[in-house]
């Protein structure tokens, strides 16, 4: 075995398919001292105690990412709740237990903005969490998120392991779903404005009156925060986090109104007719914005800008647009 071999990190990335997990390894398979672990749900149920645990006795892993999710809309979580806090709270013992039991010392789980209480004040900080009552239609997956960080947290105090966690803002990119029904913000967006510009539409109908405002953050940029932060040294971690309090919000720190946000849109996608916004329909929460400056200490920060950041996620949509319409 050579030196280099030596130095070589196996590390594991549950779910690499996903929005995140995606970004994670394209960042990783560009560094000789990375061997990078990844399984399909055929290939490994992470819902499954038994398969994970042998997964981990097996491959001699050195460091986890935990992107894998269930992951849905309104909609969806109003109606499976039961599965989005039973597969999500699965995923999360069975993967952090079976690393603890392997002997793995580093691990980063990603949550999510919606830890927090549905009113906490503006921009949250990390120190917000158990403060106040969730968002009522996601709390099933909220208590999840929020039971990985525990997780990850009790590991730590009971057994000394190097567990984090890092909660983003809204994200975007490559790899984003773009369903008509099912998607976010800004992959409906892109779709509609794209649709409208083909068909020679003189206007696009945006939901709400406009002023909601939003944070969004690049899913390389995630990527990115999420390498710089697993790979902190212990003693620059700890002096800028809690035992309790461990986990660090991932964002730009920087909103914007939904109105700036379809205009930017229009404006990358080329769509030349008015933007209209219908006011009868909700506006939801009137502002999410994260707290980063935990981040910004421990010496990390976004590199997209919002239209930089659409403009690459337009071009690969278009790249991959025959796709969604299946």
């Amino acid at each position: 075995m050579t030196g280099a071999d030596k130095a070589t990190k196996r590390v594991f990335v549950a779910g690499h398919r996903g929005m995140v997990g995606s970004a994670i390894c394209r960042q990783l398979s560009q560094r000789n001292d990375v061997e990078l672990i990844v399984r399909t749900r055929s290939e490994l149920d992470l819902t499954n105690p038994v398969a994970v645990s042998a997964f981990f006795a097996e491959q001699s892993i050195d460091e986890v990412y935990l992107a894998a999710a269930k992951v849905g809309g309104i909609h969806a979580n109003n109606s499976y709740p039961a599965d989005f806090i039973y597969q999500n709270l699965m995923m999360e013992c069975n993967i952090i237990h079976a690393a603890h039991v392997a002997g793995v010392q580093k691990l980063l789980f990603l949550g999510s903005s919606c830890i927090y209480p549905k009113l906490a004040a503006q921009p949250m900080t990390e120190n917000a969490l158990l403060t106040g009552t969730l968002e009522a239609t996601n709390e099933p997956y909220a208590i999840a998120k929020i039971a990985g960080i525990k997780l990850c947290e009790s590991y730590n105090r009971q057994y000394g392991r190097d567990y984090r966690s890092v909660m983003p803002t809204n994200l975007y990119g490559e790899n984003d779903n773009f369903h008509p029904e099912n998607s976010h913000v800004i992959p409906a967006l892109m779709r509609r404005f794209h649709e409208a510009k083909l068909r020679g539409d003189n206007e696009v109908v945006v939901w709400g009156s406009g002023t909601p405002m939003r944070e969004f953050l690049h899913v390389d940029d995630m990527a990115a925060a999420s390498i710089h932060v697993m790979e902190l040294a212990d003693e620059i971690y700890q002096a800028n986090t809690q035992p309790m309090l461990s986990h660090i919000n991932v964002g730009t720190g920087v909103d914007c109104t939904i109105r700036e946000l379809a205009q930017t849109m229009a404006k990358v996608v080329g769509f030349a007719g008015e933007v209209v916004f219908d006011a009868s329909k909700p506006d939801g929460t009137p502002r999410k914005l994260m707290d980063v400056s935990r981040l910004a200490n421990l010496g990390w920060r976004y590199t997209h800008s919002l239209q930089a950041g659409l403009s690459l996620t337009y071009q690969w949509f278009l790249e991959h647009q025959d796709a969604f319409r299946k």
